[in-house]
């Protein structure tokens, strides 16, 4: 297969020792401009950078450097406006835009880009160039979702809830302090995204060539900076072979939408007429073809299933990778498909799932109602006990007590008259209902992480304060 002339013919970039074309079942199965078009904008990107390197290392006259840049300037005009698409025959994204550059240029001109590179160190860069931008659309995204907790963190300090462990009545505390438990876990996702743009920066493939490097003098350095890297690969094997960047994006990703599950299982719960803990805005819920009263959560159901999706995605990816032999093979294809899911997933997911927890109406009545039932404040007896220089280990016995005198008589805590508190001990003086309320538990919750309300304004504070740094990173 020769190089094309210029006709608009294809040609794919590895004919040089065949004789004749691939089968068209081969053909077929090679090809991936279905999905890998996406990444035009950054090879282009890449090219002209590697013109501009072909040009210092004397392969590119001042006249080849301003024509080239023009034609990819013109051929990025082109692939923007849909005016240059991929032809049926174009085996991958590069194949397809040499072919647009050598219509535009010709193949005298246009046939000298390739020198000193390869598809392998082109694709490996060009799609950490693409992760690096959708990692900090996503970041944004995830910020948004930060700040909406905040915002409903904010509006209902004071209002206190039942805090659950296994489903069962555990604590009294403030709905405030339950909501930002689910923020804490995305700035981690956002510190993770930090952390992994920062590793991918340094380590800019291009100019490792096929896997070992160029004979002809560029600057991979050069190349790094022009293309917004802060180093190039150390390595050139590893720099056109290693996928770990899109199996630790994918993982974030993953774990983006685990974040997001476990938010949506809790609003499907508290939504539920048994709970009704909140009620879901009529723009952020569906209603039923056959049930004209229903009123349901899809947002949180598809985000609880979206996860799944998105864990599929990261195993399917490290199955691809997990026993490929340096360096580069024809696998790593397969490694795109399943992270550009993951990417247009959260894209459309984070906005939604944003819109249905600002928009959340909280009952603070029944929330309030329903936070010291189910002896939530036997723990708050036995610290008190213990404050009291009681042994724990007797305390809790003691408050275990107090619960069954309760349950054989059908009653709360607080109904324990001082006469029966002081049946069961002497240490139950009447000084422990300064804690038998959930203000007076919540209060006394007051070191750094407690749901006390002064720990929690203190606590939303160093929320926004976080996110304010990473909106400083990402603006």
């Amino acid at each position: 297969m020769g190089v094309s002339t210029g006709s608009g013919e294809s040609a794919a970039l590895w004919g040089g020792r065949f004789a004749g074309g691939p089968a068209d079942a081969l053909a077929a199965l090679s090809k991936s401009t279905q999905f890998d078009w996406r990444l035009a904008p950054y090879d282009i990107a890449g090219s002209k950078a590697h013109a501009k390197v072909l040009h210092r290392a004397g392969l590119l006259t001042d006249e080849d450097l301003t024509k080239m840049l023009a034609g990819l300037d013109e051929l990025l005009a082109d692939v923007l406006s849909g005016a240059f698409l991929p032809a049926e025959d174009d085996e991958d994204v590069h194949t397809a835009l040499e072919r647009g550059l050598l219509e535009r240029l010709g193949a005298e001109l246009g046939g000298r880009l390739r020198a000193g590179r390869s598809r392998n160190d082109q694709v490996a860069t060009l799609f950490k160039s693409y992760l690096r931008d959708h990692g900090r659309i996503i970041s944004r995204l995830v910020l948004d979702q930060v700040t909406t907790i905040a915002e409903q963190a904010e509006k209902h300090l004071g209002v206190a809830m039942p805090g659950r462990t296994h489903l069962q009545h555990a604590q009294p505390v403030l709905l405030s302090h339950h909501l930002m438990a689910h923020a804490w876990p995305l700035i981690r996702d956002l510190d993770r995204l930090a952390e992994w743009d920062s590793r991918v920066a340094a380590d800019s493939p291009y100019g490792s060539g096929a896997l070992a490097g160029s004979s002809l003098g560029l600057d991979p350095q050069f190349v790094a900076t022009e293309l917004g890297f802060t180093d190039s690969s150390p390595n050139s094997i590893d720099g056109t072979a290693a996928r770990d960047f899109v199996a630790e994006f994918a993982f974030i990703t993953a774990q983006v939408g685990v974040d997001l599950s476990r938010q949506a299982e809790e609003v499907i719960i508290w939504a539920t007429k048994e709970f009704g803990f909140v009620q879901l805005d009529d723009a952020y819920s569906t209603g039923s073809s056959i049930m004209p009263q229903k009123k349901n959560p899809d947002i949180a159901e598809l985000a609880r299933g979206k996860a799944g999706r998105l864990i599929g995605n990261l195993t399917g990816l490290l199955a691809t990778l997990k026993a490929q032999p340096l360096a580069y093979n024809r696998d790593l294809q397969e490694d795109k498909e399943p992270v550009f899911d993951s990417v247009d997933t959260l894209e459309v997911l984070l906005p939604a799932f944003s819109g249905m927890i600002r928009t959340l109406r909280f009952n603070t009545e029944r929330l309030e109602e329903l936070a010291p039932q189910g002896f939530s404040l036997a723990t708050d007896i036995a610290e008190w006990l213990v404050r009291q220089k009681v042994p724990f280990r007797v305390a809790h016995e003691l408050a275990g007590a107090c619960v069954q005198e309760c349950e054989k008589r059908g009653i709360e805590l607080w109904d324990l008259s001082d006469e029966d508190l002081a049946a069961i001990s002497p240490s139950l003086t009447p000084e422990v209902r300064s804690v038998l309320s959930v203000e007076g538990s919540v209060a006394s919750r007051n070191g750094r992480g407690g749901t006390a309300g002064p720990r929690v304004a203190e606590q939303l504070a160093e929320l926004r304060g976080r996110a304010a740094a990473h909106a400083r990173r990402l603006a």
